[in-house]
C-alpha cells in the first residue's frame, strides 16, 4: 500500500549551516537592538539576552513580556542580511536529495518569514516546499512550545502521525515526538535519546532512512 507523509524541516542548522556566519550576525544584531532600544551597554545587553534565553528560550519572548516590544519590529531589525547569499552554507546535492523524498515538504522555523524565504531562495529550494511556517504564524509561540506545532497541523490539515520532523534541536524533537510525529535528528552525535527515531549527520542521508521511518500508520 502506498504511504503518504509530510516532511517538516527546521531551517537554520538543518537545511543550511548557520553556525559560521548567520548565527554570529544574529547575535550581534540582537545585542545591538537591546542596546539601542533599552539604553544598555554591550555587556548589559548580552547579559539580559542570556537571562531571557535561560528563562524563556528566546530573547524575543523576554522583550515582549517585560518591555512590551513589538515582535515584528524586533524580527525585522535583527534579521537583516545584506550579503545573505554568501553567508548561507548548504550541503552539496541538497536540492536533488529533497526531491528524492516522497510526500509533501514544509518548513517550520522560529525565524521570521522575510528571512526564512530569503534563505530558501538563496539555497535554490524554495519551490520544493508547500508552506513556510514561521514564528509570526505560531502567534509568537516558538518551538519547542507545542502551540506552534498545533497551529502548523491545523493550518496545513496535517495528522502528526503522518509527519516527520527533521531538526537539529533535541528540545524541538522532544515536543514533536510527544505530539505523535516521527523524528529525525540532524547531528554527528553517536547516541540519541529515545524520542529520536533516526539520526543523520546531514540531509544527504535522509533517503536511505525511509525504511526506518515508515510505519503501519503511514
Amino acid at each position: 500500500m502506498a504511504w503518504s507523509l509530510t516532511w517538516v524541516f527546521d531551517l537554520d542548522n538543518t537545511l543550511h549551516n548557520a553556525r559560521p556566519h548567520i548565527f554570529p550576525h544574529l547575535n550581534r544584531s540582537m545585542t545591538a537592538y537591546l542596546q539601542a532600544h533599552l539604553g544598555l551597554d554591550e555587556a548589559q545587553a548580552a547579559e539580559l539576552r542570556r537571562r531571557y534565553w535561560k528563562r524563556y528560550g528566546a530573547t524575543l519572548l523576554g522583550l515582549m513580556r517585560h518591555h512590551h516590544a513589538d515582535p515584528r519590529h524586533f524580527l525585522w531589525q535583527t534579521h537583516q542580511f545584506p550579503d545573505l547569499a554568501r553567508m548561507v552554507i548548504r550541503e552539496p546535492q541538497l536540492r536533488a536529495t529533497l526531491r528524492r523524498l516522497p510526500g509533501r515538504k514544509l518548513v517550520f522555523s522560529n525565524s521570521p518569514v522575510h528571512y526564512s524565504e530569503a534563505v530558501l531562495d538563496a539555497l535554490k529550494i524554495a519551490d520544493l516546499f508547500d508552506d513556510v511556517f514561521t514564528i509570526e504564524r505560531t502567534g509568537y509561540r516558538p518551538k519547542p512550545d507545542s502551540q506552534g506545532f498545533v497551529r502548523l497541523f491545523r493550518e496545513n490539515r496535517l495528522r502528526p502521525q503522518r509527519c516527520i520532523m527533521v531538526e537539529d534541536s533535541l528540545e524541538n524533537l522532544k515536543t514533536a515526538k510527544k505530539l505523535g510525529m516521527k523524528t529525525v535528528w540532524v547531528t554527528k552525535a553517536a547516541k540519541a535519546p529515545g524520542y529520536v527515531d533516526v539520526t543523520v549527520p546531514g540531509l544527504l542521508g535522509l533517503p536511505r532512512m525511509l525504511g526506518q521511518l515508515k510505519s503501519p500508520s503511514n
